[in-house]
């Protein structure tokens, strides 16, 4: 057992001697839940893990004693965020400084008398940031000292010793085969497999399963994931049970936005001798706990991207962990986007999935001083670049028919990016040309509303009226009869506007006409439609069709005819 008599003589001189806790005492539990009682102490209880701090280059020294030989000792060191130098050492107790005595403690002045001052013996010594072990099953009794220094920077360490190593087990046990297997790779999801902790499997302890991902490297302990990010962060619930967590559902992978990121800590503002802290930036780091199943996908992640996976165990009792060895994976590249060639003069159909985006590219055959490009979105409004020869020349969103004309260049080769909606699908159709009097597409007013007139309504008829352009083109006014339980929704979903009247029944049609109007504030022409059926639904489509042969929908109209007249 870990005892206490003799360390007084190396730590501050103080009035009281301090007992050690041993495993024997009732007291032991109490004074660990205690975090103050070992806080900046030089002794190290037996049994419990104590965290503690190296400045760079100043060196800390921690006591125990061992009373009996033959004793069991473990001595696990894990370094956090920077390697250490650690070495443990040996010295004999004089013989009157055995427990085996009774009484009153000696008094302080003759305890230090008796301790020698010879170097202690070594047992062993590390240099390095891996977490380290001293096991032994049969100590001699004694004075131990371990010794530890970090050249590099100021950094957290953890320290355990145990006399009692077979039944304390307070790390998770590693299997016989502590790798952790991607038994799945895609573009942006990784499935990871591991083999359970014998200490759960076994032993019945419980146990959960910690992952960390990162794009930096591997960690070799719990403690070095901590000193990497804010030690406020807690540990993240466990999905639902069958649900995978995706802890990357964020515009930059991977972490929410924290508000106390970037300050310093409280201590520290009002402190004039605290040490100056920058703000250190966001790391691209992130950990989930998952219970204790043993397979896990990360989605998510970025494709043709380098990511390193470590895997914690962590006893839940103890609060203690033990590392799997780590692995990376780079992630499948992204399909290659194919790019659509467009022809000068030529409608080119284009169809992007939800969220998706297309290319297409426009290099004119001849020199040009202007290149128009019209865009018709059918559906929802989309996202159009427009670069040529590297250099954004326009960024901006459309909906419905829009023209675009951009300075021309002697050899110039365009390239539009178009990223459909977040909504649904997207279908456009798209026209590039260097001929200015080329155009396919009908010019359209700025309200594509059909309007009807209420007090002009009849049992057999109704009134509608829609604008129209400077431009003459042929317009085709279209009908259909509905339920009476056709709603808004039902229309915005027919509401495709590249539907053209060669998709319509014959019976659907009304009529077609040209009409155009110099003067744009008369552009407004009206249809009265007759031969309908008293008390019923329709719904009505009015089509502008270009030179081009290419039509436009005009927003669609819901009008019902009297009942009773």
């Amino acid at each position: 057992m870990l005892l206490l008599p003799l360390l007084l003589l190396l730590l501050p001189l103080s009035s009281k001697p301090q007992k050690l806790p041993t495993r024997d005492e009732e007291l032991f539990q109490m004074q660990i839940r205690d975090k103050a009682f070992f806080h900046d102490s030089s002794v190290i209880p037996d049994g419990a893990e104590i965290s503690s701090y190296l400045f760079r280059d100043t060196p800390k020294r921690y006591f125990f004693v061992v009373e009996e030989d033959n004793t069991p000792l473990a001595v696990t060191v894990t370094p956090c965020d920077a390697p250490l130098e650690w070495k443990l050492s040996v010295q004999e107790l004089p013989e009157e400084a055995s427990g085996e005595g009774s009484g009153d403690p000696e008094p302080l002045e003759q305890q230090k008398q008796q301790i020698t001052n010879e170097e202690g013996t070594e047992l062993f010594s590390y240099k390095g940031n891996d977490v380290e072990y001293f096991v032994s099953s049969s100590s001699p009794s004694g004075l131990y000292q371990l010794d530890l220094l970090s050249t590099e920077k100021d950094t957290h360490f953890k320290v355990y010793a145990t006399t009692t190593p077979e039944s304390d087990q307070p790390y998770p046990e590693l299997p016989y085969d502590p790798r952790i297997d991607v038994t799945s790779l895609g573009r942006t999801t990784v499935t990871l497999a591991w083999k359970p902790s014998p200490t759960a499997s076994l032993l019945r302890q419980p146990i959960q399963y910690c992952i960390v991902i990162n794009k930096e490297h591997n960690f070799k302990s719990l403690c070095a994931v901590e000193a990497k990010i804010s030690s406020d962060d807690a540990f993240m619930m466990a999905p639902k049970p069958g649900l995978d967590f995706s802890p990357f559902d964020f515009a930059h992978f991977g972490f929410p936005a924290d508000n106390n990121s970037g300050k310093e800590r409280g201590f520290l503002k009002s402190s004039k001798f605290g040490r100056h802290t920058s703000p250190k930036p966001r790391v691209d780091l992130h950990r989930v706990c998952i219970g204790n199943k043993n397979i896990f996908t990360v989605s998510d992640l970025k494709p043709d991207t380098q990511y390193y996976f470590d895997m914690f165990a962590v006893n839940t009792n103890t609060n203690m962990s033990t590392a799997y060895v780590g692995t990376f994976a780079r992630t499948k590249e992204e399909a290659k986007q194919k790019t659509i060639e467009l022809k000068d003069g030529k409608v080119t159909d284009v169809f992007i999935k939800r969220k998706g985006a297309k290319f297409l590219r426009f290099a004119p055959v001849s020199s040009h001083q202007k290149v128009t490009f019209s865009i018709h979105s059918c559906l929802d409004a989309v996202q159009i670049q427009v670069r040529r020869d590297g250099k954004l020349l326009l960024s901006q969103s459309v909906e419905g028919v829009r023209q675009f004309q951009l300075r021309g260049k002697a050899k110039a080769k365009y390239l539009i990016r178009l990223k459909g909606s977040k909504k649904g699908a997207s279908m456009l159709k798209v026209l590039a040309t260097t001929r200015p009097n080329k155009q396919s597409f009908p010019s359209l007013p700025e309200d594509t509303r059909i309007k009807a007139f209420d007090k002009l309504r009849t049992c057999s008829s109704v009134t509608v009226a829609w604008l129209g352009t400077q431009e003459r083109n042929k317009f085709c006014i279209y009908k259909r009869e509905v339920d009476d339980s056709y709603n808004e929704e039902q229309k915005k979903r027919e509401q495709n506007q590249c539907l053209g009247p060669d998709t319509r029944k014959k019976s659907d049609k009304v009529l077609c006409k040209y009409f155009h109007s110099q003067n744009i504030q008369k552009a407004v022409t009206t249809e009265t439609i007759r031969g309908l059926q008293p008390g019923k639904s329709y719904l009505l489509d009015v089509y502008v069709i270009g030179h081009g042969g290419h039509s436009v929908k005009y927003q669609s109209k819901l009008v019902k005819t009297r009942k009773f007249c």
